[in-house]
This record gives structure tokens, C-alpha cells and sequence, in this order.
């Protein structure tokens, strides 16, 4: 088991959903509510477990990669895009389900999701794979996994620092 494979599965996850919503009639306000549940919680989830678990670690380890010329400027931009992903999912609940305007939210939400998906899967991952021992990326992934599952319904959405985040966490 490897945490940069876990992230990788739910990216596809939330991709998944992301298109699942993008099948549902909009007059069907009981399927779209439900399915966009799971994906605010997943992604809500995703994100507090790599804050916890991955991105301190990869700033131990990480030397840069993609764009980024170190694993602070990769942590740095995910944990901006996190809090952006955050503001999208909770400008999704201000309109009602299946609305235009639910629907202009979903989008927005899944750009942002979108775009910090390719940034960490360019930077952030291709980074620990590079410099971080299958040891430690077991070890976090069985972590990784175990906050998933203890927190399935999900946590609540705190946007972060990312300035005080690396200063914390390095």
C-alpha cells in the first residue's frame, strides 16, 4: 500500500462523481443532493487527511518537482487550492439543487478540484515518489486510509494559512 496510490484513487473518485452529477436530470434534486453530499464530504475528507498526514511528511522529504522548485512552493499551492476548493463546495450550498446556479457552483468546484488534482499529481506526488522511502509511504498510507474511513461522513471545512501551515509543519 502506497498513500500516493490512495490520493490517486480518489482522484478518480471524485472525478467519478463530479460526472455522475453531470448525468443527473436536474428535476431530480433527491439523487443530485445525495451524490453531491458524498462528493463534499470525500473532498473535504481528502483534503484533511493530506494536510495531516501527506503534505507534512512530503515537506520532510520532498525536493520539488513539476513546477515547483521545492516542497514548500508544492505545499504552499495546495493548501491554497484546498481553501479554494472549500469556498467553491460551500458556495455550492448557498443555491438551491439542480438550480443554474447549483449547477454554475458544481462546475466551479469541479474546476478548482480539477486543476489542484493536475498540480499534485505533476508536483506534490511525483515529489514523494521520488525521495520517499515505500516504508514511510506505507506507513502513511495505512494512516491515510484510517481517517478516511473513521471520518466517512466527513469533517468540517476549516480553510488554512498556508504560511502558518509550512512554518508549523517544517
Amino acid at each position: 500500500m502506497d498513500i500516493t496510490e490512495l490520493i490517486l484513487d480518489d482522484h478518480q473518485q471524485q472525478r467519478r462523481l463530479f460526472g455522475i452529477i453531470e448525468q443527473i436530470d436536474d428535476a431530480d434534486t433527491k439523487s443530485l443532493a445525495a451524490v453531491w453530499r458524498r462528493l463534499a464530504a470525500l473532498l473535504e475528507v481528502h483534503a484533511e487527511a493530506e494536510e495531516r498526514l501527506f503534505y507534512p511528511a512530503l515537506l520532510k522529504v520532498g525536493k520539488g518537482a513539476g513546477d515547483k522548485p521545492t516542497a514548500a512552493a508544492e505545499t504552499k499551492d495546495a493548501i491554497k487550492d484546498h481553501n479554494e476548493i472549500r469556498d467553491a463546495v460551500a458556495e455550492v450550498a448557498r443555491h438551491k439543487t439542480g438550480s443554474a446556479a447549483w449547477r454554475k457552483a458544481v462546475a466551479a468546484a469541479n474546476e478548482a478540484n480539477g486543476d489542484h488534482m493536475a498540480e499534485e499529481e505533476r508536483e506534490g506526488l511525483t515529489d514523494f515518489r521520488l525521495n520517499a522511502d515505500l516504508e514511510l509511504r506505507h506507513a502513511l498510507a495505512v494512516r491515510f486510509a484510517a481517517f478516511e474511513a473513521h471520518n466517512i461522513l466527513g469533517v468540517p471545512a476549516v480553510d488554512k494559512d498556508p504560511k502558518t501551515y509550512i512554518e508549523a509543519n517544517t
